[in-house]
């Protein structure tokens, strides 16, 4: 009887302990089931109004949806002198700017920026208010041209292309610049028969004011022209995005996961052009209406690695060969280049 009792006894044991088993956790259980979400990092993010921009919408929006891996703090100003500064004291990680001046901040703060990728190509062009009386470059032989720009990127470059087309900037043309995009587009429509360089979406503006407004010559794809066949091939470009070095180094991730969402948010951008405009709208970065007629020559783009610095360093050897201070005395070496 005690030898069936203490049987029962152990059957009862083992049973418990069974029992146990299957009900309690193990310590590895525990912790996948306690396990939290990876919170979003925040990143800085800095942008101009306009087409450089324009190519982050869908990203901005995602981001107030909680749809992005990151957390994005949008800040955007009319100018690069408002928001360069806070990126150089660490208030912003991230910026886009106008396509010389991530040269200009590497060569002076001794490599405190680097570039990400291109962003916006070039988006300037040469209008004419009235007649077809400009057909190509020695058209223009003569003539006044409006534009803005005078001592920066914009002059060097239409210097360059008036040079390889045969004129003299000082002899054949006279160019008289403006202060600003206003003024330029203000001359241009108070003067019939008169010609303007303008970028988008200040020309679409000027279309829909007048529609006796029309594009004469595409400056990029006249840069392209002179290309063909070169030894160091170049694009006109527009705007790049850059960020502090050092965040760079700190946050391969999240610059990476940035990178992946710009690239998303310019392709929805030039795919669904009448949704863009209305989160271009939204951003206040450009009317809608004005967006929705700009977005198709605004030519925003996503380029980075190998073919990025091909475009970009064959370019700025262009404004460095006019004035070396345009690109802050020195071309930039690979290290300005980022490269995931």
């Amino acid at each position: 009887m005690k030898k069936l009792l203490a049987l029962l006894l152990s059957l009862c044991l083992v049973a418990a302990l069974c029992a146990g088993c299957g009900s309690t956790p193990t310590p590895a259980e525990d912790d996948s089931t306690t396990t939290t979400p990876e919170e979003p990092v925040t990143v800085r993010l800095g942008g101009l109004k306009g087409p450089t921009s324009m190519g982050m919408v869908k990203l901005l929006s995602d981001n107030d949806a909680g749809k992005t891996t990151n957390h994005y703090e949008f800040s955007m100003a009319g100018s690069a002198d408002e928001l360069t500064p806070k990126m150089l004291q660490g208030e912003l990680d991230i910026l886009a700017v106008p396509v010389n001046l991530g040269s200009v901040l590497y060569n002076n703060s001794d490599g405190a920026v680097q570039l990400l990728a291109v962003n916006t190509l070039g988006v300037i062009y040469l209008v004419e208010k009235g007649g077809q009386t400009v057909t190509d470059w020695n058209s223009l032989k003569g003539q006044t041209i409006y534009a803005t720009g005078k001592g920066s990127t914009p002059e060097y470059a239409l210097n360059y292309l008036l040079a390889q087309n045969g004129l003299d900037p000082e002899t054949d043309v006279t160019v008289e610049y403006k202060s600003e995009h206003s003024e330029c587009l203000a001359a241009l429509l108070s003067n019939e028969g008169s010609v303007a360089v303008l970028p988008q979406p200040f020309v679409t503006t000027a279309q829909m004011k007048q529609d006796s407004v029309h594009v004469a010559l595409d400056l990029t794809a006249e840069w392209a022209k002179l290309q063909e066949g070169s030894e160091e091939p170049s694009a006109m470009l527009t705007g790049i995005v850059i960020a502090r070095t050092d965040y760079v180094a700190e946050h391969p991730e999240e610059v990476s996961k940035f990178l992946d969402g710009y690239k998303a948010s310019v392709e929805y951008v030039n795919a669904n052009v009448d949704d863009a405009a209305k989160l271009i709208a939204a951003f206040d970065i450009v009317p809608e209406a004005v967006a929705q007629k700009a977005l198709p020559y605004c030519q925003i783009v996503f380029i980075e690695g190998a073919e990025m610095k091909e475009q970009l360093s064959g370019y700025l050897k262009v404004l460095f060969d006019q004035n070396p201070q345009s690109v802050g005395g020195a071309l930039p070496d690979d290290a300005f280049y980022f490269q995931r």
